[in-house]
């Protein structure tokens, strides 16, 4: 147990997003630099993983929301959190199909883990790709911004509303070594924040993801400036609840969040209905939140799967709907995950929403 101190940067007592950004993504222990989190050797598999129908479908909404942009000879893509490049990978070789699409398009990829960039150049093989850490090298637009499984691994605030206080969570050790909790009143920075959104003002248990909207707030003024829209798919629930979802996983297995700190993942279901409100607040329109599979299903994969079917052997095909299966049945991912579209341009027709 001593080595969990060290996540405390010694400090006797951290907020927990303040914690888990140490576990997560400190520059010498934190888990996302020092191991591999994806795939049969890892920890969780994401959606590329299960199947390239996926990254199939995001390559032909990316090159339809191009065409509602009207076709301009320069896009920038710019994927959050790319993993272990394997979405884009896909995405570059279905780029190819389209000729005057692969020609105006500049890949961007959003990543701050020196070892997942090393992972990702591994992975993708493609020209016209750039790795950055900010958005300051994005000058020019129009701008399309996407993060699978990308707003659910930024920590979050938590906070607790008791006797008409606001009390926000901590984690402390003691000289034993073991980690606690405790509340403390809130910042009055915080408070004021968190009584802007509507859809958090009723909550006794507050789920407050500061750091996430921070970034959000650079990319949305990268829109507002620039003309474009984001899209995000990740795990979350539409209406606002008073649970903990704070949640770990190591070797595909729930794990208690405060053991083998930065040795295992640790993540929290997305607001997604406070998501709206956000981007609702700064000016940007919305679509309606739809789940997972609404949203593959409308983009055509179940008629992609029919097509690639027809010339398998049954063994292949057989793995192709257990993959699809997962990806799209509503006691797995299919409505655990949700699908949100935020945007600015004139065109409010894009595939896969109504």
């Amino acid at each position: 147990m001593k080595s969990n101190i060290k996540f405390f940067k010694n400090l006797k007592s951290l907020s927990v997003d303040k914690f888990f950004h140490n576990v997560l993504y400190d520059k010498k222990i934190g888990y996302y630099n020092n191991h591999q989190p994806f795939g049969k050797r890892g920890d969780f598999v994401t959606s590329p993983k299960i199947s390239a129908l996926f990254s199939e479908i995001i390559a032909i909404w990316l090159v339809s929301t191009w065409e509602n942009f009207g076709k301009p000879k320069n896009i920038n893509i710019i994927e959050l959190g790319p993993g272990d490049g394997s979405l884009t990978n896909i995405l570059l070789k279905i780029f190819k199909n389209f000729p005057e699409f692969n020609k105006a398009k500049n890949v961007y990829l959003l990543e701050i883990s020196d070892l997942l960039k090393k992972k990702q150049k591994i992975n993708i093989n493609g020209d016209k790709v750039k790795w950055i850490k900010n958005l300051k090298d994005i000058k020019k637009g129009p701008v399309i911004f996407f993060g699978n499984e990308y707003f659910d691994a930024i920590p979050i605030k938590q906070f607790k509303r008791q006797n008409g206080y606001l009390y926000e969570k901590y984690f402390y050790y003691k000289k034993n070594s073991n980690i606690y909790q405790t509340f403390r009143k809130a910042k009055k920075v915080d408070r004021e924040k968190i009584k802007l959104f509507k859809t958090l003002n009723n909550l006794k248990f507050i789920e407050y993801p500061k750091l996430g909207l921070k970034e959000l707030k650079k990319i949305m003024i990268k829109i507002s400036k620039l003309k474009g829209c984001l899209l995000l798919i990740d795990y979350g629930y539409t209406k606002s609840n008073n649970k903990n979802t704070l949640q770990s996983v190591m070797k595909h297995k729930k794990n208690n969040i405060l053991k083998n700190l930065g040795k295992a993942d640790v993540t929290s279901h997305v607001n997604f209905e406070l998501l709206k409100e956000f981007f609702l607040n700064n000016n940007l329109r919305v679509k309606n939140i739809i789940t997972q599979k609404e949203f593959l299903e409308t983009m055509g994969i179940l008629t992609r799967a029919d097509i690639l079917s027809r010339k398998m052997k049954f063994s292949e095909k057989a793995d192709l709907y257990l993959r699809l299966k997962r990806l799209l049945s509503p006691i797995s991912m299919g409505n655990m995950f949700k699908v949100i579209l935020a945007y600015n341009n004139k065109n409010q027709n894009y595939f896969g929403f109504k």
